[in-house]
């Protein structure tokens, strides 16, 4: 073996061993499922997100709290509740058509569900998310799940929209979502109008990420369903706009919801 190729040959197996630590393979999911407490947290968690030229919601309440659905007149799907004074994210696509308009969260909070309206914080049309706020306190938040861990292919799930998540069944990860960085991932539970927005949920209750669409293989005469998919956003990023977010509008009431 001549210089030039001993040389290479060791470059190369450097550049495989330096690969390899730098990104660890997935390990092995665990198979244990969301149990009936994390579903009952979930419910609890539940939030819509509606888009409305109105200026109240309050006719359509009884609505909501009896069928868990969107109104017919307006634009509409889940947010998921990721802060302890009144942050929210949801899709983006949810607030398409949100110029000119007023947003609103229904959510149980503090009591009975009622409807409030948002200020749109942030909003990402590539990574299909946004953020948004309401002035009120929000002790019923979710944890992230680690973010420097894998969330392994196969890892049981459920979600949480206001379409389906009350009713649907638990799935799993076909993707696996890695660690420190952000990501669009997919799980096979199938997903209606309304649930984009809604929250991905591990078997702990912790957040994965947030639902974005559906894939179907559509031949001639029906459509299968294949897959859904989800996004998990940037959480230092997502932190530091939720910082600065709350230096530009500090208020009592987030101050009293933030304090432990």
């Amino acid at each position: 073996m001549t210089l030039l190729a001993r040389c290479t040959s060791a470059a190369l197996a450097a550049a495989l061993l330096s690969a390899c630590a730098i990104t660890p393979p997935s390990p092995a999911a665990d198979p244990s499922p969301p149990g009936s407490a994390v579903r009952r947290e979930a419910a609890a968690r539940l939030c819509a997100v509606i888009v409305s030229d109105r200026s109240t919601l309050d006719p359509w309440m009884s609505a909501f709290s009896s069928q868990r659905h969107t109104p017919d007149d307006a634009d509409g799907g889940s947010g998921i509740p990721i802060s302890p004074d009144g942050y929210f994210l949801t899709a983006d696509h949810v607030l398409a058509r949100s110029s000119g308009k007023n947003v609103f969260i229904i959510h149980t909070q503090q009591g009975p569900p009622r409807a409030t309206r948002a200020r749109i914080v942030w909003r990402s049309a590539s990574s299909d998310l946004a953020l948004l706020h309401i002035p009120l306190p929000t002790p019923r938040h979710y944890q992230w799940t680690d973010p420097d861990q894998w969330l392994p292919l196969g890892t049981p799930v459920m979600h949480s929209g206001i379409a389906t998540g009350h009713r649907s069944r638990p799935g799993k990860l076909v993707t696996p979502v890695p660690p420190g960085r952000p990501a669009r991932f997919k799980h096979d539970i199938p997903l209606e109008p309304g649930d984009s927005g809604g929250a991905v949920i591990d078997a702990q209750g912790r957040l994965v990420g947030v639902n974005s669409a559906v894939e179907f293989l559509i031949p001639i005469d029906t459509a299968f369903f294949i897959e859904s998919e989800a996004n998990r956003p940037n959480l230092r990023g997502l932190q530091r706009v939720i910082g600065a977010d709350r230096r530009r509008h500090p208020s009592p009431t987030r101050l009293a919801a933030a304090t432990p």
